[in-house]
């Protein structure tokens, strides 16, 4: 990076501004210089109406001060006056580049959920003078941007951002013991979080509760029991396929537009038909009694719960059916004709004692799941015919039609495989019943539901709204990097999924801006753009031997300039200039 000058000639006056730019080299190999950081006006004539005037922040003073900036080869016959400074522009440095977009944008993000308020009222600050608010901030923004252990936030990431400087605060924030104690502080404000975000949603995004989803997810840990009596990582069902590993099971509460309401850690071995009973409770008492429509996937309600449809007033449903249910209504519905949902997609409908059944049937799932269903009978069947030419002892066939089976579940239920009694020989063949079967059942859901009024399309639409809730747990696990979970204690380690469901806050309030302002971008590709904008301090030595520092964020691009447009956001002034105190006066003799 170097200087640059541009001259201007004005009303008679020539006038010199300073910029920053960098060489880049772009196709051809020709190099262009690219504009990085803009320093304004530094005077170069004698005549003080016409000096550039800045207000400068002086060590150890209270208020700012106007000085007027000129080159160090231009101050000679200036009146002596001490508001005139002399800059050594040969001697300029660039020092501590550090991420500021990105950061001012978790901020931004963070006070319009009037999240800032909301903490500092709970949280206040310590004897010692921490913020614990900002503390809080400091997590959340970490596991927004650049999720990892809290040991990385304190030794690295906290210092090559600008946080800091967005906040008013050392790198105080970051101390590791205060990272750790902040976590502490947290659970007892959740049900309050949950209470406060509902007014948020509600004010931001017109949004109403009259349809909610519930889904469940788990996270692993890599870490080895025993574990303490009562301790929620447990062994259970893994749908991140590590059964290996101890658990817990998260369930999440959202609405159709992927807003999270609340959310609740449960131990690893719990069934997911055990848990939606008191989340309703919950929900009932958080926004009262209504008519309410509840979306879930198969496996989560019981025919206990979904007897709520006949409370007062009663609770509506639409859920997902295991497919075992589809083998006792199939004569039912067999007779019943197709109706068109949308293009792609047809409804069969039974109406049975108070409940409505859908069989729906997706011509893209259809395809979908038949082609992979091909390839692993495609393979299973070179696996076995390959296998059936090998020279093997029994224990090492059957292992290796384990191995096999293992590759290919599905397909493996479509092939009759036996095993000679004695010896290491199997013979295989198609079942060609079990195939027909599954041609029928591929690309088919049965679906259940006590909106017996509502037409197809809308009872479609509606089950598809549950996609929100698997993105919300995507964002979660991928985006946000939920694990691993570098904890030990249990409360630790909720308040670490406390953390990112603040930070899925954030993350769901960006996507929302922008689908109104931007749609067509997700909120990690506008927060890599606003990560290009760094903050650098400008150092100028003074020829009286001081230094004048500036502190500044680089130029936004043409590109994101114009998403700050769209975004309808505006980038704040940029920090005062600083200057260390004056030398002191030689002894006189």
């Amino acid at each position: 990076m170097f200087l640059r000058c541009k001259v201007r000639q004005k009303d008679g006056k020539q006038h010199r501004y300073w910029s920053v730019v960098e060489n880049t080299r772009v196709a051809g190999g020709r190099v262009v210089q690219r504009h990085v950081l803009y320093l304004g006006e530094i005077n170069d004539t004698q005549e003080l109406a016409w000096r550039r005037s800045i207000e400068v922040l002086e060590d150890g003073a209270a208020r700012p001060r106007t000085l007027w900036l000129f080159p160090e080869d231009r101050v000679q016959g200036l009146l002596a006056d001490a508001s005139i400074v002399g800059v050594r522009l040969s001697e300029l440095r660039l020092r501590r580049p550090r991420q500021w977009g990105a950061c001012w944008l978790a901020l931004m993000l963070w006070r319009e959920l009037q999240l800032d308020q909301f903490w500092s009222k709970r949280l206040g600050v310590s004897r010692k003078g921490t913020p614990w608010d900002q503390v809080l901030l400091v997590l959340v923004a970490y596991r927004l941007l650049a999720p990892g252990s809290e040991w990385r936030l304190h030794r690295e990431w906290f210092q090559r951002s600008a946080l800091a400087d967005l906040l008013g605060e050392g790198g105080g924030l970051a101390e590791i013991h205060k990272l750790y104690r902040c976590h502490d502080r947290l659970l007892v404000h959740k049900q309050a979080v949950f209470d406060h975000l509902v007014g948020r949603w509600r004010d931001l995004f017109n949004i109403s509760y009259d349809v909610l989803l519930y889904d469940l997810t788990s996270t692993y840990f890599e870490a080895n029991p025993p574990f303490p009596e009562g301790d929620k990582r447990r062994f259970g069902y893994s749908r991140d396929h590590r059964p290996d590993c101890v658990q817990i099971i998260i369930a999440l509460v959202v609405t159709p537009e992927g807003l999270p309401l609340s959310y609740e850690v449960l131990p690893g071995n719990t069934a997911d038909k055990t848990t939606l009973r008191g989340f309703l409770e919950r929900i009932e008492r958080q926004y009262g009694k209504a008519r309410r429509v509840w979306l879930m996937d198969r496996g989560v309600p019981t025919e206990e719960v979904l007897e709520m449809r006949a409370a007062d007033p009663p609770v509506h449903y639409l859920v997902g059916t295991p497919k075992g249910r589809l083998t006792r209504l199939e004569k039912h519905l067999t007779a019943q004709p197709w109706q068109q949902a949308r293009p792609g997609v047809q409804v069969k409908l039974l109406a049975q004692e108070g409940e409505l059944y859908i069989l729906a049937q997706s011509r893209d799932r259809v395809a979908k799941e038949r082609a992979m269903r091909r390839r692993q009978l495609k393979r299973l069947w070179a696996r076995l015919k390959q296998l059936s030419t090998m020279q093997l002892t029994r224990e090492e066939l059957l292992m290796k039609l384990g191995a096999a089976r293992d590759q290919s579940r599905t397909a493996w239920r479509l092939v009759t495989i036996e095993v000679a009694a004695e010896g290491a020989t199997f013979s295989y063949r198609l079942d060609r019943n079990k195939l027909r079967q599954t041609r029928l059942r591929e690309g088919r859901y049965l679906l259940r539901t006590n909106l017996v009024e509502e037409d197809p399309a809308k009872l479609w639409g509606h089950y598809l709204l549950l996609m929100a809730v698997e993105e919300a747990f995507k964002n979660l696990k991928g985006d946000l990097a939920i694990r691993p979970v570098f904890h030990q204690l249990e409360a630790r380690i909720e308040a670490h999924v406390f953390i990112a469901f603040l930070a899925y806050c954030l993350h769901v309030t960006l996507a929302r801006r922008l689908h109104a302002l931007a749609p067509g971008l997700t909120p990690r590709s506008v927060l890599e753009k606003f990560a290009a904008m760094q903050m650098i301090d400008v150092h100028l030595p003074t020829t009286d031997g001081r230094e004048l520092v500036l502190t500044r964020y680089t130029e936004p691009e043409p590109e994101l300039s114009l998403l700050l447009n769209k975004l309808k956001l505006e980038l704040p002034a940029q920090p005062p200039p600083k200057i260390t105190a004056a030398p002191p006066a030689p002894n006189s003799l």
